[in-house]
């Protein structure tokens, strides 16, 4: 069982819910919300090299776990549609990639990247999600990562005037609402949770920053840095095949263990939501025991009386009912016993959850049942 923290789990559920709930990413309303795509990112390409290592770039570590990645998924998720933003040497701009994910309607958003920085000593995984830096060390990050527009032809224009190296352009990003912020937490989380307890890589943890190239997505993403390639014993090992191997495999049981609790949520909403259509188009019958104008306490006669006392206010009073029941003669004989406690009860009828007459009743139940 996947460790995460039960207050990120419980988002992801709460976000998976509203998605079918508000019809986001162009999920029709009446579709089953399933997992179906996924686009991996393979930072950097091309003439954009990325980080440097004595023996390694990133633009080559990152393609190479990429599509490992992709096979892990196209092999043992094969109802996952894997999209690659490029799957060899090429340089794309980052709002191209962004693009991409869109287009292809993706359910997740994985850039994967090498980190960098003058301190060799440090070392570790992270991943982050779209948001305001928080650290100096997270607004670095993102610099060196968005520093790569600066190869593109016009990118002062294509990113409004943004400036990757300085501070004040970052401002946006607190501007910024993120409606995916908690599932794509929920997934930085599995990612770290594997390299952590199944490579034995070093936690740096999930983190947030401005990265452009999430900016735009409208999907659940993450960023994730495998690693530093100015740490010479970590370099080796993300540019060993090994290595590489490793970490795509954890990458894979990241997005398993995404899908399944998307899925799994997914269906529990449609079970949900069928139940109270069915429920909404159903007859129900009552038993009405009391009626008054104002509230009745709990604790009062009526419920010591009766286990199952439920009431609703017409506007004028407020009405007490016992008992529920879609057939009128289960209910007509539950009549006889509640009349022994309370001799002025009598049925009432519901549906969609609003009071109609109990003729009305048996004709709509009479008309179904000549369907």
């Amino acid at each position: 069982m996947t460790i995460y923290s039960v207050k990120t789990r419980l988002l992801f559920l709460i976000s998976v819910a509203l998605l079918s709930l508000f019809n986001i990413s162009s999920i029709r309303a009446q579709d089953l919300i399933k997992f179906k795509t996924v686009v991996i990112d393979a930072g950097h390409g091309g003439r954009d090299p990325g980080a440097i290592g004595k023996i390694s770039k990133e633009k080559d570590i990152v393609l190479n776990v990429a599509l490992k990645l992709g096979a892990y998924i196209n092999q043992y998720l094969p109802d996952v549609k894997v999209v690659y933003t490029r799957s060899k040497d090429v340089f794309i701009p980052l709002n191209k990639r962004a693009e991409i994910a869109n287009k292809n309607k993706a359910d997740l958003f994985i850039s994967i990247h090498a980190n960098a920085i003058s301190t060799s000593k440090i070392y570790g995984a992270e991943t982050f999600v779209l948001g305001l830096h928080r650290t100096k060390e997270n607004l670095e990050v993102a610099k060196l990562e968005n520093s790569v527009i600066v190869l593109e032809e016009d990118y002062t224009t294509t990113y409004q005037g943004f400036d990757p190296n300085s501070a004040e352009s970052y401002i946006i990003f607190e501007l910024m609402q993120n409606i995916h912020i908690d599932q794509s937490i929920y997934m930085a989380t599995l990612v770290q949770d594997q390299f952590k307890n199944r490579v034995g890589r070093k936690d740096r943890g999930v983190k947030q920053a401005g990265f452009l190239v999430l900016r735009q997505a409208a999907m659940p993403s993450v960023l994730v840095e495998l690693g530093f390639l100015t740490n010479n014993s970590e370099e080796k090992f993300i540019a060993s095949e090994k290595g590489q191997t490793y970490l795509a495999s954890a990458l894979f049981r990241a997005v398993r263990d995404y899908k399944e609790e998307f899925d799994a949520k997914s269906k529990m909403e449609d079970v949900t939501s069928k139940a109270k259509a069915l429920e909404a188009s159903e007859i129900i019958y009552r038993i009405q025991i009391a009626s008054s104008k104002k509230a009745i306490k709990e604790g009062s006669l009526i419920y010591k009386k009766f286990d199952d006392v439920w009431f609703y206010n017409d506007g004028q009073r407020y009405k007490y009912t016992t008992f529920k029941s879609a057939d009128f003669d289960k209910t007509m004989s539950k009549l006889k016993d509640v009349r022994e406690q309370i001799k002025d009860a009598f049925i009432i009828a519901f549906k969609g959850g609003e009071p109609i007459s109990l003729t009305e009743a048996k004709k709509l139940q009479a008309n179904k049942s000549d369907l």
